[in-house]
């Protein structure tokens, strides 16, 4: 009886700070993406943005997400990859205007999705 209630206690611990440690990831790992696409949206709101800038932030999503895939939905993280496809593909083309929209969606995009995943009351029920 005692070490079920030892075994028990063990594993709900170890789920506890499974879930601090996810939060503290995916929020981190959030946070130097959105970082990057403020970056980015300085760059393009000077029009001084060009192809390089734009795939230095894809490739920073790229390195990120192949962690993040362990965490999150496929779904979210394609959702990002389209959004930044958009942007990528406006800033190479010049339309500065048009990508000023689309980065402004992945920067609510970083900023929101992590706390879809925190270990909140309204994401447990």
């Amino acid at each position: 009886m005692v070490r079920a209630i030892c075994y028990t206690l063990a594993a709900v611990a170890l789920c506890a700070a499974l879930f601090v440690f996810t939060e503290w990831y995916v929020g981190k790992q959030f946070k130097e993406f959105y970082d990057a696409v403020e970056v980015l949206y300085e760059k393009v709101e000077d029009e001084t943005a060009n192809r390089e800038d734009g795939f230095a932030v894809r490739t920073l999503w790229n390195s990120k997400k192949e962690k993040l895939h362990v965490f999150l939905p496929h779904n979210d993280i394609s959702y990002v990859d389209y959004w930044l496809s958009e942007a990528c593909g406006l800033i190479y083309n010049r339309r500065y205007e048009l990508a000023l929209g689309k980065l402004e969606v992945l920067k609510e995009i970083a900023r929101n999705l992590p706390d879809a995943y925190r270990l909140k009351f309204e994401n447990i029920f």
